[in-house]
């Protein structure tokens, strides 16, 4: 099965459509699959005390002015669903608060995503799973219970899902990566079919090295973040993927694809038959 490649625009666009565009640009450019937002409601998922606190930055010297200068509102996704079907590329998002559902299910996309963040409320969980839509679930800062709960509530509303194995750390060290648990959780959920339909991974590391490792293990999704620049403002650029990256990533997966192609054990190839005749000539047997 093909793996599918989302570009993980996130925040990363900074509150500027027109970098958003760019963005979705280079995602279609480079052969992903589709490119994903992230949907706040500001008061909902940050506390009044927080918001009111200090912080410097493009938008302004409060963390409100921050949080609220990269959230995109109706008219921005109004364009973001038109740019994405002119591009012919998937679009969602992943919302972190009820509101913020609500407010994505009016563009109707087409796919939902929980984060690793939100995996621990139940409620939450069963409502993006009564959507019906396909849903990509992220593991990291998860229990096994975590993970089981949602599982359950999933198969309850019948609704499609995916795995994504996560560790949270931005960016994420080699050391921390414990690729092993795909294989954990394909083993733990290959009965839940027809509704899950693999297990895949969300990196947050600098480089390509382990998410191709990914594929290798099964990977049925990779989610990448992607920047224009990594040197951009924003927490998220230094765990990115520029484009040449990306362009290197989706080319390398593709790669992986087809040399995992085969039985495991087979006679000679025939490309090789040539090359055995060649090489074995001198040999009496």
């Amino acid at each position: 099965m093909k793996c599918s490649i989302i570009a993980e625009i996130g925040i990363n666009h900074n509150g500027d459509l027109d970098i958003a565009k760019k963005m979705i640009d280079v995602a279609k450019d480079c052969g992903c699959d589709s490119v994903k937002f992230q949907k706040r409601t500001i008061d909902e998922v940050y506390s009044k005390e927080l918001l009111d606190s200090p912080r410097e930055s493009p938008f302004g010297t409060t963390q409100r002015d921050q949080k609220e200068g990269l959230e995109f509102g109706k008219e921005e996704y109004t364009e973001i669903k038109k740019y994405c079907d002119e591009k012919q590329i998937a679009w969602f998002a992943s919302a972190w608060d009820l509101k913020s559902l609500e407010f994505l299910d009016q563009f109707k996309p087409i796919m939902n995503k929980i984060s690793s963040a939100m995996i621990v409320d139940k409620n939450f969980v069963r409502e993006v799973a009564k959507r019906k839509r396909h849903t990509f679930i992220s593991t990291g800062m998860s229990t096994k219970k975590n993970i089981q709960d949602t599982v359950e509530i999933f198969l309850e509303e019948e609704c499609s899902f995916e795995l994504m194995h996560c560790v949270s750390t931005y960016p994420m060290k080699p050391e921390h990566a414990n690729l092993k648990r795909i294989l954990y959780l394909k083993e733990s959920y290959e009965n839940c079919s027809p509704f899950c339909f693999g297990v895949g991974y969300s990196g947050h590391e600098a480089g390509t090295a382990i998410t191709f490792a990914a594929v290798a293990l099964g990977a049925t999704c990779i989610e990448r973040h992607i920047t224009l620049d990594r040197s951009m403002y924003g927490s998220d650029q230094s765990s990115s993927l520029a484009p040449e990256g990306l362009r290197r990533l989706v080319g390398g997966i593709r790669k992986i694809e087809e040399a995992l192609e085969g039985t495991g054990f087979e006679d000679i190839q025939e490309c090789e038959k040539e090359v055995a005749e060649k090489l074995r000539s001198h040999l009496k047997c």
